[in-house]
Order: structure tokens, then sequence, then C-alpha cells
């Protein structure tokens, strides 16, 4: 009987130090929730915040609260904007964020990292359509993103310090206008490249039909040149050729006359096909029948 007793003792003391022991790992932080309140020091009355490491509590009576301490990224889907222009843009940006203060923290969210991070979305996204709203597309391109995002990051940091949490970062990773302007321009933008294509295509088929009419004039001016130069040595060979004539039958009138029925005989005869029809004892045989030509 004793022994059970004993054996019983035991195992509740075993129980009760298992109770009275939790263990903060590495990149959390824990706070004790006791009676439904966070468990603050008695001396200073700040949040107590339990370090990484093993540590004590009062069994059956404190909660331990496992929060991460980590630098945490919000990444969520792109959020529709509206700039001072009344356009719209379509920006995907992401947040940095960790926490600040446990108690208020867990107070605020309930310690659900998911509550927490839609609460600071809206407060992020307040932040950036504030500071979207008073600028223009051009400005928001430019080199004005990095002060957009500095401004945004100070707007959304000081409504979020309700949330127990401090934002590391508020970037900007893309800006793209919606569906149906980013059609709308790239139609347009088609049609003005069309546009100037056409432009340019008018204005090389005008500069060939130029070069084209340039160069038909200059071939005709220099056939024109070269069948006049052909005509004229054509000419003066002639000429030439009568003069040489006409010299030789000054000189022997015979000899002139027989030269001549050669040259007559060789083009009369130049093909196997020809055929005369002429008396044997014509005047054009004269040389055939007789060397004297008589």
């Amino acid at each position: 009987m004793v022994k059970n007793l004993a054996i019983a003792v035991l195992v509740v003391l075993v129980v009760l130090a298992s109770g009275a022991l939790f263990v903060v790992k590495e990149g959390e932080r824990a706070i004790v929730i006791q009676f439904g309140k966070v468990q603050r020091d008695d001396a200073s009355g700040e949040t107590r915040v339990f370090e990484p490491g093993l540590h004590f509590k009062i069994p059956f009576i404190d909660s331990v609260k496992h929060l991460d301490a980590r630098v945490q990224t919000l990444d969520d889907t792109p959020d529709r904007f509206v700039t001072s222009e009344k356009k719209d843009l379509i920006v995907d940006s992401y947040v940095k964020w960790r926490i600040d203060d446990f108690a208020r923290y867990y107070l605020s969210t309930g310690g659900n990292k998911l509550q927490a991070e839609a609460l600071l979305k809206q407060k992020v996204n307040n932040g950036l359509r504030s500071e979207f709203g008073t600028r223009t597309i051009g400005q928001i391109v430019s080199g004005e993103r990095s002060a957009l995002m500095n401004q945004a990051m100070e707007q959304a940091s000081t409504s979020s310090d309700e949330l127990g949490i401090e934002i590391v970062d508020v970037r900007v990773k893309q800006i793209n206008l919606p569906t149906e302007v980013s059609n709308s321009i790239f139609q347009r933008m088609r049609a003005e490249r069309a546009a100037v294509a056409r432009e340019h295509r008018s204005e090389g088929q005008e500069q060939a039909e130029v070069i084209r009419a340039n160069i038909d004039a200059k071939v005709t001016v220099m056939l024109a040149d070269a069948e006049r130069n052909a005509r004229q040595l054509r000419g003066e060979g002639d000429a030439l050729a009568a003069q040489i004539y006409a010299d030789v039958y000054s000189k022997n009138p015979e000899f002139y006359s027989f030269l001549r029925s050669m040259d007559a005989y060789k083009a009369s005869f130049d093909s196997k096909n020809d055929v005369l029809v002429i008396a044997p004892d014509s005047d054009f045989f004269r040389f055939m029948n007789a060397s004297q030509g008589k």
C-alpha cells in the first residue's frame, strides 16, 4: 500500500515538473498567459518575453504562447490603385515585418499570423493608395518610386504600431496597367507602328521611283550618245572607204573592178543554200570567164 502511494506521488511530481517547464526555440519568443492576461514583470510592469531556452511556469495556471520573432514576408496578390489622373494601376508589392510588441501583437491578433497579415496588408495598402493617389503615372514609374515606397512605409508603420508590428521594408515589385487598358494601348501602339511603317514604305517607293527614273534617263542619254558616236564613226569609216576606193580606181580602174567583183563573189557564194538564176555570159561572171574580165 505504501509502495503504491509512493509511486502515485512520484507520478504526480513528474507530471507537475513536466508541466512547469517549457522550451523556447531559436527564432521564437514566448509570452505567458495567466488567468487570461499577459504576464508582466512585477518591477517594471512590462511584458515578460521569454528568450530561447528552458523556462519555468506554474502548471495548470500559466499557458505559454510561442511567437515567431524572425522577419516575416507578406507577399500577397497584386492590388488595384488609382493615380491622380484617375488611371488604374495593378501594383504587386511585398512587406517585410516582425513583431515589435509581443503583448500588443497577441492582444490585437490573438497570435494568429494570417489575421495579423490581413490587418497589416490593409494598412500598407492604405498607405500605398494614398501615395499613388497624389502622383501621376509618369511620376510613379520614374525616379519617384523610392520616395513613394519610403513614404508608404512611414504611413504604414504609424498605423501598424497598434498591432505591435514593426514594418522593416515596403517594396513595389511590379506595376502594370489593367488587362483591358493594356490591350487598348497595345492596339493603339500597333496601329501607330503600322502607320509609321506604311509611311516609310511609301517614302522608300517614292525614292526608288526617283532613282529608277534617274537611271533610265542616264541610260537613255548614254545609248543616244553611243548611237551618235557609232553613226559618226560609221560615217567616217564609209567616207574613208570611199576615199580608198576612189584612190584605187584612179590608179588602176581594172584592178578596182577586179577587187569589187571578188567581193561580190564572196558575198554571193557565202552560203551553200544560195541560188542564182543568171546567164553564164552575163557581165557578173566576166572575171570568171576571163582573167582580164573581157
